[in-house]
């Protein structure tokens, strides 16, 4: 999915909601134990009910690959359903992934030949020869880590540097990085946490896709993220993970899912109307 056909998606569906599919079976309503797979079915049922409320899905690898090969069976088994039956919601593949650029390499294709997802999560902290493998890839874009929503992001991110002017280090890796791809290509992360950082984030990347995890469980606000995030084409994939896909532990799980995802489609639908989108 390239950048316009994002963007009206978004339009269409007056919507920026990404779910995440953080799938833990220890979470999961004990109705779904009886099926064959039951991650999958799990991601199945989620999946059906918020399709029309969301333009993204985000499956986190670690909720995978905890279980091996049965765990990454369940992953090919979504990403591989999503593709047939919501072929025009962007797959976001968070994997994290980041390393020497033979590797990367190894990375690069493991995800956008092998899995064919539209996007990865990567981390920039070894430099441009570990994430420029990503970049080669047509269509596909690459996600990476710049301001992130957990509590530890401030140890490194927030640290400063004199050269060539004083910067935060998050905002050193939103301006290099922008000499290895562009804004039709990369994205970057942004926790929903961080409130008003987002007005220093789009002084740096203002025409940048930002994917922003933390609205809901971690206290992120939605209108907060919007008011200092969002620009002239949205700019904002907004992620819900557990609000949603864990809402309910009985045999209506997926129903009050899609209840949770349409409620959030409905504020963001109140926020794009607020910027004239």
């Amino acid at each position: 999915m390239n950048r316009k056909e994002l963007i009206e998606q978004i339009r269409q569906k007056r919507s920026f909601l990404c779910v995440g599919l953080d799938t833990d079976p220890r979470k999961m309503p004990q109705c779904i134990f009886d099926l064959h797979d039951p991650v999958f079915e799990f991601n199945k049922a989620i999946i059906d009910t918020t399709a029309p409320y969301c333009v993204a899905y985000k499956p986190n690898l670690a909720f995978y690959e905890a279980y091996g090969l049965k765990g990454m069976e369940s992953f090919v088994k979504t990403i591989n359903y999503l593709k047939e039956k919501h072929p025009h919601h962007l797959i976001i593949a968070d994997a994290k992934r980041g390393d020497i650029g033979n590797t990367s390499q190894l990375y690069a294709r493991t995800f956008f030949e092998e899995y064919d997802v539209d996007a990865l999560t990567v981390a920039p902290y070894m430099g441009e020869d570990s994430v420029t493998p990503f970049l080669q890839y047509e269509g596909k874009w690459v996600i990476l880590l710049a301001l992130t929503s957990n509590k530890g992001s401030h140890d490194f991110q927030m640290t400063t540097s004199l050269s060539p002017e004083p910067e935060y280090l998050f905002e050193k890796v939103l301006r290099v990085s922008q000499q290895w791809g562009n804004a039709d290509n990369m994205m970057y992360v942004v926790g929903a946490t961080q409130g008003e950082l987002f007005k220093d984030v789009r002084k740096v990347a203002p025409h940048h896709f930002l994917l922003v995890p933390g609205v809901g469980a971690q206290g992120g606000s939605l209108e907060e993220v919007c008011k200092y995030g969002m620009n002239d084409d949205c700019g904002l994939l907004v992620n819900s993970s557990r609000g949603i896909i864990y809402a309910s532990q009985d045999e209506h799980f997926a129903e009050i899912a899609g209840n949770k995802a349409r409620e959030l489609q409905q504020q963001m639908d109140e926020e794009l109307k607020k910027h004239n989108l």
